[in-house]
């Protein structure tokens, strides 16, 4: 059974344009290493820059999976070079009703 996750991505100084393009290629990149699913992710940014994606693991195997596989782990020290992952209540206006945010993709 798939496994919906939330992610925020905040950016480091001056990385946000290199965050956003990054993002873009996160799950076409899992999807090739057979990790997700074909729902497509929704991404979009807060007013502060930070990033959010909404993305479907294939299942809580293929979360675990990746934590070891050849093709995901250098992507994720891509990530870690540009951003920083923060809680989803850290994203500006969380704590709102309705949170509005910008659509990336």
């Amino acid at each position: 059974m798939g496994r919906v996750v939330v992610v925020c991505y905040r950016p480091h100084e001056g990385m946000g344009e290199e965050l956003r393009a990054l993002v873009l290629t996160h799950v076409p990149r899992l999807r090739e290493a057979g990790l997700v699913t074909d729902r497509e992710p929704i991404i979009a940014a807060a007013s502060d820059g930070t990033v959010l994606e909404v993305f479907e693991w294939a299942s809580s195997d293929a979360i675990a999976a990746a934590h070891e596989h050849p093709a995901v782990l250098p992507m994720w020290a891509e990530f870690d070079r540009v951003c920083t992952y923060v809680p989803v209540a850290e994203l500006p206006g969380a704590a709102d009703l309705f949170t509005e945010l910008e659509p990336l993709a």
